[in-house]
């Protein structure tokens, strides 16, 4: 069950040609892939590429109808090992996933293709995570384009760029026999936007036709000595009929004026902060009609040596726009420049920050500087971020009466399933006297590096919790190592680099293996362990018996892991076990995320109709809470609050719980688990009550009144003894 379903949109890819479509830019990014006769998709899920997924699950029916292939790939690296249908075929694939770690994942597959190339049109999308949005280390694609020399496209962030991209990405792929990346940034995914459609193809050749004429070609399999001469080729044939085809094709842009003393080179996908800047010093309008001549790399690798001599051959300084770190390009135009007898001034990351991203104030702050130096006449504008910070115009400028938000760290979700666990094993931690050293994996369940559980030591990757613990899980250490993965990171890549690695290696680790139901952090997909019915894919393949079948002796399931008492036992239990070789774990309750995506829009269809509808709420006890806030301190869920005490003699606040509750028990469970107060209750919240539910209500009333006159008196002569006293 995806995070959202496109059922509804897929429907405009079957657009008529010659029409306006509107859509996000995934959506674009589909129709263009049926533009261009796409034979097969793959790809794995993850942010900010997750939903194009989605799309092509959702669009499944269209694909069929053209004869495309898809799949939901088990990994990145199988993902791209799907592009080997294009060696030797006339077959156009397109695989995606998250960059850059889904490039990592997928860097031997990949490197395999770029050496021997390709005969159909290979195009990888990327979604370059880089930056505020970002949620993986800060790296950059263009690295591993350059090491296995892979073109790589950078569009701007338009639709109509985009979808030409796509296309493009297929014939350049095509004429240079080289797989292709397509970089689309984090905005460029979500982007809304317009482009005329072109026609939906059939693949030239589809994928149930090639395998009734099998080919085979010894030269392109990478083996020496075949694989010295693809490195020759790389450089004698391929690069050069890249570049032709980027020239011939124009896939670099210029805009504004012909000539000037001055000029600006930036990367595709930068092109709509950079005009941005522009439009605030004056020098451009929203449409883009700048005064400053402009070079736009919708190709960043390679570097197209003729252009940017052409460029700057009559310019006394160019700055050039390249977000991240190392400055690769930089130092391609360097070298150009130089190599070509061009004196030009080149600028980058001597006025522009040498690291991170370039967000529109550190690229006005820059531009303005750099113009400011060569060309102050074009710059007409003055807007607030170049104010100085005491300037009061200034958004920088501290405000008297304002205070400084505070930075709040990712956390786990209300009624998140993954809670109860880490508060299970704080638990046996204090039980047992013991901390662990615990490795810590990607998912939603990273977030319990932070407060108030502070489990987590290091995350070395996807599916890598336990093979991160192999060597601090010695068997002779005197107590355990424990990693933790999801379910999407053991399918990914667990199973066999950690599971089994362990099994091998007799490690005496223990694996929480958090079985959520769903690739929950991603968007919340389907796994093989998922609890849905599909009709076309196959899952309730348990992870226990799984890790039983590679070996594991010692293996148990959780299926509710809101039962903290339970959980905690369970630790305790693994972590003091005699048993040799890893434990494992699983803890298993459904991602509260999705489970609330189904089941709200079935409430509310039971309300609408007048059905009893009984949903649960808990909240704590004003007058029987001491304040000490020992529950907060081993949920940390955002729906428990604290609220002013109302016993005039006590100062602490008292702990409270929001109306965003969704009623999970965890809070009360951990409560009653780690024995602390009994100050937590629950309330059964009726609608549509039926009579027998009215009739109820007024007896607890009319009880609850009669006892509550009885201590209100008792408090009322305790008062009057206290004053006369």
């Amino acid at each position: 069950m995806a995070e959202r379903s496109f059922a509804k949109e897929v429907l405009k890819l079957r657009q008529e040609p010659g029409t306006r479509f509107e859509g996000e830019g995934i959506l674009a990014v589909t129709k263009a892939l049926l533009q261009s006769g796409v034979a097969y998709v793959g790809g794995y899920q993850g942010a900010p590429i997750s939903h194009l997924m989605d799309v092509l699950g959702d669009a499944r029916e269209i694909l069929d109808e053209y004869g495309v292939y898809f799949e939901n790939s088990a990994s990145e690296a199988t993902a791209a090992a799907m592009l080997a249908a294009s060696v030797h075929y006339p077959l156009r694939g397109a695989i995606t996933f998250k960059s850059t770690v889904g490039t990592n994942v997928a860097s031997d597959a990949l490197a395999n293709l770029a050496s021997g190339g390709v005969t159909g049109g290979a195009l990888i999308i990327v979604g370059e995570d880089y930056g505020e949005g970002s949620s993986i280390m800060q790296e950059r694609s263009h690295a591993f384009a350059m090491k296995s020399q892979m073109w790589l496209l950078d569009p701007r962030p338009d639709h109509t760029a985009i979808v030409d991209a796509v296309e493009h990405g297929f014939a350049l792929s095509e004429a240079s026999n080289t797989p292709v990346m397509l970089e689309l940034r984090l905005r460029s995914c979500h982007l809304h936007g317009t482009f005329t459609t072109r026609e939906n193809r059939r693949p030239q050749m589809t994928v149930e036709q090639a395998m009734e004429n099998p080919k085979r070609d010894v030269s392109r399999i990478v083996l020496p000595p075949a694989s010295f001469q693809h490195e020759q080729e790389k450089i004698a044939h391929r690069w050069p009929a890249a570049v032709q085809y980027i020239r011939e094709h124009g896939l670099n842009e210029t805009f504004g004026p012909a000539d000037g003393e001055v000029g600006l080179i930036v990367q595709g996908g930068l092109y709509n902060t950079l005009n941005r800047a522009l439009e605030l010093l004056g020098c451009s309008d929203a449409f883009g009609d700048t005064a400053v001549p402009l070079y736009v790399m919708n190709v960043t690798y390679p570097v197209i040596d003729e252009e940017i001599v052409e460029f700057c051959a009559d310019k006394d300084a160019v700055l050039l726009l390249e977000e991240g770190q190392p400055d690769y390009i930089e130092q391609n135009l360097n070298a150009i420049l130089r190599r070509n007898g061009l004196d030009t001034a080149l600028h980058g990351k001597d006025v522009l920050p040498k690291a991170g991203e370039y967000t529109p104030i550190a690229v006005t702050k820059g531009v303005a500087e750099f113009l400011g130096r060569y060309a102050p006449e074009l710059v007409t504008g003055d807007p607030a971020v170049l104010l100085p910070a005491g300037d009061p115009r200034s958004p920088f400028t501290e405000r008297v009466d304002g205070r400084a938000v505070q930075p709040r760290p990712p956390g786990l979700c209300t009624g998140c399933p993954e809670r109860p666990i880490f508060s299970a094993l704080k638990l046996a931690e204090r039980e047992t006297g013991v901390e662990h050293h615990v490795s810590a994996d990607i998912g939603c369940h990273l977030f319990a590096i932070n407060e108030p559980f502070n489990l987590g030591a290091t995350t070395m990757g996807y599916g890598l919790g336990s093979a991160g613990a192999a060597a601090l899980s010695s068997k002779d250490a005197g107590r355990r190592g424990v990693a933790v993965m999801g379910d999407g990171g053991f399918w990914h890549n667990g199973l066999t680099s950690g599971v089994g690695n362990a099994v091998f290696n007799e490690s005496d680790q223990l694996l929480v293996v958090v079985d959520n139901a769903y690739a929950a952090a991603t968007g919340g997909q389907d796994l093989l362990s998922s609890r849905a019915i599909l009709p076309d894919r196959s899952t309730n393949n348990p992870i226990e018996r799984a890790v039983r079948g590679v070996g594991v002796k010692w293996a148990k399931t959780m299926p509710d892991t809101f039962d903290v008492a339970k959980m905690r036992d369970v630790f305790i239990d693994a972590l003091t076990s005699k048993k040799k070789g890893p434990k494992v774990i699983v803890a298993q309750s459904e991602c509260q995320l999705n489970k609330q995506r189904r089941e709200k829009p079935e409430r509310a269809a039971a309300v609408k109709a007048g059905k009893r509808v009984v949903t649960q709420r808990f909240g704590v006890d004003p007058e029987t809470c001491t304040g000490d806030h020992a529950c907060m301190r081993i949920s940390g869920c955002p729906s428990l609050t604290i609220a002013p005490n109302p016993d005039p003699m006590r100062t602490d606040p008292v702990a409270a719980v929001t109306d965003t509750c969704v009623g999970c028990g965890v809070c009360g469970n951990n409560a009653h688990a780690a024995a602390l107060c009994p100050s937590f209750y629950r309330t059964d919240v009726v609608t549509n009550p039926t009579r027998v539910d009215r009739i109820r209500d007024r007896v607890r009333g009319a009880v609850s009144e009669r006892l509550g006159r009885g201590l209100e008196g008792r408090a009322a002569r305790f008062e009057s003894t206290e004053a006369f006293s």
